[in-house]
């Protein structure tokens, strides 16, 4: 590849690294920074973007810009499942016959999100809800949904089927580079960080960079929910994952870091430090509301948000249901809190 200046959507970061923005329709965070990294066999993204058409006709411009055709792609390592990494890797695949590499832990959320019919999935969501204490009125429209069996409309109920696994702790196939797969659960069950284990271009102090994925990004904390699954059980604590994780992170110490979305950045043990702060103050302010019985969906009303609960839209109420779920799930597991015996829908109480 012989790299070229363009303007942005693509940024070159020098040793055979670019990253390319790619679209999110419809999304405040705006784009998703789709890596591409250089190897001895060719051309390998981390991560690939929404599928959508315009998301699609720049991750091709993107490519081009960096003198690579999408039908030149050798491989694509997603850092993990979710539809703004994930969603663009069957067409990558099916234009260029490029393999598709994913932790087992999101390999095995994939299979099952593919092999469930759209209504088990619309009654899921709503009995969740339910039992979260969401109002009969929020809850209705998947109920509706899933009676009439309407078709797929949720994101990423389709997506490719990785061919490859990513073992933690094992260097990835790739000619003529050393990216190393660091698990770091959380922000999904089988997130993935990579760490380049080669001198920065730049010189910058550190070990080496880390494409970071959402599991560490320099000016917003990522989501950290319930692994929702309606074939799976396991009562899990995703926050605790995550704070291991960020330990785990800060101890690389890497000289840079290119995450997905937002910008590149350095000193991981300082930002880590500010989320592991951040999380602390979070688990901190829902034990005092605790003091009285709450429902996950009280919980939320009162938790604080970008914007006011009034103007939070509807898909974004389950995702900040979920995070306070996520974050008192962690307050039982502290001792901090209790469930409070057959509640309908279920309550929590600090202790």
């Amino acid at each position: 590849m012989t790299p070229q200046v363009t303007d942005p959507p693509v940024i070159e970061h020098g040793g055979g690294v670019w990253s390319i923005k790619v679209p999110i329709p419809d999304n405040p965070l705006g784009f998703t920074l789709v890596h591409l990294l250089d190897t001895d066999r060719g051309a390998v993204l981390v991560d690939t973007g929404w599928d959508d058409p315009a998301s699609w006709h720049t991750l091709a411009d993107g490519l081009a810009a960096c003198g690579v055709a999408v039908a030149d792609v050798h491989g694509v390592v997603i850092t993990h499942h979710h539809p703004d990494h994930h969603g663009l890797s069957a067409k990558v695949r099916e234009a260029s016959g490029a393999w598709i590499a994913m932790h087992e832990a999101d390999a095995s959320v994939v299979r099952r999100t593919r092999s469930n019919p759209p209504e088990r999935w619309y009654a899921y969501m709503a009995a969740k809800l339910t039992a979260a204490g969401a109002p009969e009125e929020h809850v209705a429209p998947l109920v509706r949904a899933a009676e009439e069996g309407r078709p797929r409309r949720l994101p990423g109920l389709d997506p490719a089927l990785p061919d490859r696994d990513i073992v933690p702790g094992e260097l990835l196939d790739l000619a003529g580079r050393r990216l190393r797969a660091i698990w770091t659960p959380g922000h999904t069950p089988g997130h993935v960080c990579l760490h380049l284990e080669e001198d920065h271009p730049a010189g910058l102090r550190g070990n080496g960079r880390l494409f970071s994925g959402d599991h560490l990004l320099p000016g917003i904390t990522p989501h950290i929910g319930l692994y929702e699954d309606p074939d799976d059980a396991t009562v899990t604590d995703p926050l605790g994952d995550y704070l291991d994780s960020l330990e785990r992170v800060a101890r690389l110490d890497p000289a840079e870091i290119l995450p997905a979305h937002q910008h590149a950045f350095t000193d991981a043990p300082a930002r880590v430090g500010s989320l592991v702060a951040h999380h602390e103050e979070r688990l901190t302010g829902l034990g005092a509301l605790l003091a009285e019985p709450r429902t996950a969906w009280q919980l939320a009303e009162h938790m604080e948000w970008n914007r006011p609960w009034a103007e939070i839209p509807y898909g974004s109420r389950n995702i900040a249901v979920s995070e306070a779920e996520a974050h008192v799930r962690r307050l039982v597991k502290l001792g901090r809190a209790e469930v409070v015996p057959g509640g309908d829908p279920v309550t929590y109480v600090a202790v």
